[in-house]
């Protein structure tokens, strides 16, 4: 049953009108995990940039729909970041081997929490650098290109870090970007990419290509694509196939390992609310646990029980631990960990199901207020996220009739926080975690206020 149709029928069964404030309320008092957004700082008005109290009320929530850029952060990151800054201060460098943290193994001490969110088995998942940090160091063992099989397949609009990550393993093994990237494009007219399309250019073109790496969720329109089929396609063509998940991990269920999925790199900042410029995860799946790869190689990677032999001869990790470089960082594990207590308190799948309605409740408001039978604003929405809620996370990608920046401007007036990305479109992101109904709710009331007001100004010239 398609959301839309879900939300209709609660409405009906309880005597309300979709698009009624009571009912939003309403969705909100049924919600399983609706006190998970106690567990985090959810900003107030008068605390965000840009907010124009005389709009609205100082002390209440804003509506922070831009999860997929930075999470929120949760109420027991101070604690344990001030758990491992006291342990610093009292032992110094008996901290590597004390508390709940000790820094020698503190990513070992919750990336099982991580393993269990990608669907990855123990010893299949780290935490480790950062996201392109981390793709730089798997397309050194999985970007070994010939003189048949040179390329690097992506999505047109592939994140600007992953372009460039490609295009420079491909310049570091002497072959040409202009030739030896192939990029997958969307049909004349349309915005997202067919699955059809995928495996039509993964045939195609697949006997040249080494490597295939795509998004798990596209960061700019928001498409969720189908992760085992195209993984599957692309190694029925003798490909490798890896995954940036920077915008579906914590957003949507994954199984890296069952989909047979030969590697994986992610953030922790967006979805997995770890703060800004949180450690990196990375994910090799057990088939290539002791693979010859060639790899880049540190300390980090020797096996712990023998690493302070310090003999000069690796003894290797095996998998993705011996892809460990340095130490990591024993306050960046810890803001993560703050994140994975407030995951344990829920499930991937219970998040689904509310992110579906939720976003689905997003998209049915717009359409009843600005499609064309009650648009007031004379401005068209056009949602060109995919309808199909299996092919979308929690965000939609609008795009306007006219340019954004003043429609932005207004909504950061009203205590919205969004993302813009000229010169038409905004992302909207309802992360299940901690938005509410109420908040899509709100949104629409300033949407439209904000398009009104947009408007006047470019009629007044102001």
């Amino acid at each position: 049953m398609h959301p839309a149709e879900e939300l209709e029928n609660i409405a009906k069964r309880h005597g309300f009108q979709v698009s009624e404030e009571q009912f939003a309320k309403h969705m909100d008092s049924v919600d399983p995990i609706a006190h998970l957004r106690h567990e985090f700082h959810y900003p107030k008005m008068s605390d965000v940039a840009h907010t124009d109290l005389s709009l609205v009320r100082n002390d209440e929530d804003c509506v922070y729909f831009c999860g997929n850029s930075l999470g929120l952060c949760p109420k027991a990151t101070r604690k344990y970041v001030e758990m491992e800054l006291d342990k610093w201060a009292k032992t110094g460098v008996q901290g590597h081997l004390r508390g709940e943290l000790p820094w020698a193994f503190c990513d070992e001490k919750i990336d099982d929490t991580m393993a269990t969110i990608v669907g990855g088995k123990p010893g299949e998942v780290v935490l480790m650098n950062g996201l392109t940090v981390n793709l730089h160091l798997m397309m050194i063992s999985f970007y070994q290109p010939t003189k048949d099989r040179f390329k690097i397949m992506c999505e047109g609009k592939a994140f600007p870090s992953d372009h460039y990550a490609f295009e420079s393993q491909i310049k570091l093994h002497g072959f040409d970007p202009a030739s030896s990237i192939v990029l997958i494009n969307p049909r004349e007219g349309e915005t997202t990419l067919r699955t059809e399309d995928i495996l039509a250019k993964i045939e195609e073109e697949g006997q040249t290509v080494a490597l295939i790496c795509l998004s798990g969720v596209q960061y700019y329109t928001g498409q969720y694509f189908d992760i085992p089929t195209i993984t599957k396609a692309g190694h029925k063509q003798g490909c490798f196939v890896g995954w940036d998940l920077a915008h579906a991990v914590g957003n949507v269920p994954l199984s890296l390992h069952d989909w047979g999925v030969d590697f994986a790199c992610w953030c922790t900042y967006k979805y997995l609310a770890s703060g800004a410029g949180g450690i990196g995860g990375a994910f090799l799946h057990e088939k290539h646990k002791d693979n010859q790869f060639p790899k880049l190689l540190g300390w980090w990677g020797h096996k712990m029980d023998t690493r302070f032999v310090m003999d000069n001869v690796m003894d290797l990790s095996p998998g993705i631990y011996g892809y460990r470089i340095s130490n990591p960082a024993g306050l960046l594990c810890a803001t993560l960990k703050a994140s994975f207590e407030v995951f344990k308190k829920t499930s991937m799948e219970q998040l689904r199901a509310k992110s579906k309605l939720l976003t689905g409740y997003l998209e049915m408001m717009i359409e009843k207020e600005f499609g064309e039978e009650n648009n007031k604003t004379g401005v068209k929405i056009h949602i060109f996220t995919p309808k199909d809620p299996e092919q979308r996370g929690a965000q939609l990608s609008l795009s306007f009739s006219i340019g954004i920046k003043d429609i932005f401007k207004e909504l950061c007036k009203r205590g919205v926080i969004c993302d813009e990305r000229l010169p038409r479109v905004i992302r909207i992101s309802p992360c299940p975690m901690y938005c509410s109904f109420h908040d899509v709710f709100r949104f629409i009331i300033y949407l439209k206020d904000s398009i009104i007001a947009a408007k006047n100004t470019a009629v007044n010239g102001c």
